[in-house]
């Protein structure tokens, strides 16, 4: 094993002790959207059939997006915090002098925050399924794909925040700022599937409002519609660019 390897294995083990040593941020992170999924499906008129369009029930729309709210913690409230972190406190700049270089630490976050993800994601799955009833989803391999568009667009917008911030605090108020219409385009409040049209075609522009409508296409057993990852692939993109034009070590 190289050199080089055997510093950025090194890396991976202690951020993933130090991301185990955040309880706060990891209960945001894998508990909480399978939580807030539970509420809603104790909620009786969440659970009647065809009280939703397309005949489902409300709750069989809050699985995407508990699946949605589990990206969105991870891309805008704890990714940019830490990274931003480390440069503020010079860990980048110190790591640059050394054979793991600052890559190795952002490999790394992204590694861990997708593993956490996952783990939410199955957990909401699972909870949907066995507390609900709500079916898994049909078309697995079209959920997939929505699911790693999407996970793109989500880390890209946390790399992005982090490049515009300057300091950790700076980070954790951009990404409050951007958390809430995050989660109303996810359709944590309402849905997208249940907005009124002219606002759901609004919504449908925004990165999470199209990948909740694949999210649900591939959950309804249909191919996830190409104009929806498109957008969401387009927003990942943009997003990188930002990023890695932003970006600075020090």
């Amino acid at each position: 094993m190289s050199t080089a390897t055997t510093a950025h294995t090194a890396v991976l083990k202690t951020e993933a002790r130090l991301f185990r040593r955040e309880p706060g941020a990891l209960f945001w992170l894998v508990v909480f959207p399978s939580a807030l999924l539970t509420i809603l499906g104790l909620i009786p008129s969440f659970r009647e059939p065809g009280a939703a369009p397309g005949g489902l029930r409300v709750i069989d729309l809050y699985v995407p997006v508990a699946v949605l709210l589990a990206l969105s913690v991870a891309g805008v409230q704890t990714m940019p915090v830490q990274l931003t972190g480390y440069r503020e406190r010079g860990i980048l700049r110190r790591l640059s002098t050394t054979p793991a270089r600052p890559a190795s630490l952002l490999l790394a976050s992204l590694v861990l925050h997708a593993g956490a993800v996952l783990v939410s994601v199955l957990l909401a799955l699972a909870v949907g399924r066995l507390a609900f009833g709500v079916a898994l989803p049909a078309q697995p391999a079209g959920y997939v794909l929505a699911l790693l568009v999407t996970t793109l667009a989500a880390f890209a917008l946390g790399c992005a925040l982090s490049a515009l911030s300057r300091t950790v605090k700076a980070a954790q108020t951009l990404g409050t700022v951007v958390f809430f219409p995050m989660m109303f385009t996810a359709g944590v409040w309402i849905p997208v599937p249940s907005m009124p049209q002219a606002l759901r075609q609004i919504v449908e522009w925004s990165p999470l409002g199209a990948a909740s409508q694949a999210l649900g296409q591939a959950a309804a057993g249909h191919w996830p519609s190409w104009s929806h990852l498109g957008v969401t692939a387009l927003w990942a993109a943009a997003l990188l660019t930002v990023a890695v034009r932003r970006f600075r070590w020090e």
